[in-house]
């Protein structure tokens, strides 16, 4: 199978489909595979590294609690 022909095959099929019922059921099968994808899967390395840094932070003891952020933060909200 060649998965570019099927998909090619499948978007001259939708444009021409009139049947709002299947297109109805198309579109809740795309939402559906959205929603099944992971979030995860499209952080960019550079938020990956920055997570990454931030739970090696915590464990290594480099962290304020809530009450010190809104005390050196309070003034920007």
């Amino acid at each position: 199978m060649n998965i570019h022909i099927e998909k090619l095959n499948l978007i001259e099929w939708i444009s021409n489909l009139n049947d709002t019922s299947i297109i109805e059921k198309i579109k809740k099968i795309r939402m559906n595979y959205i929603q099944s994808k992971d979030w995860g899967d499209t952080l960019t390395k550079e938020e990956i590294e920055s997570i990454e840094e931030g739970l090696k932070d915590l464990e290594e003891g480099r962290v304020h609690s809530h009450e010190t952020a809104k005390t050196i933060y309070g003034k920007y909200l």
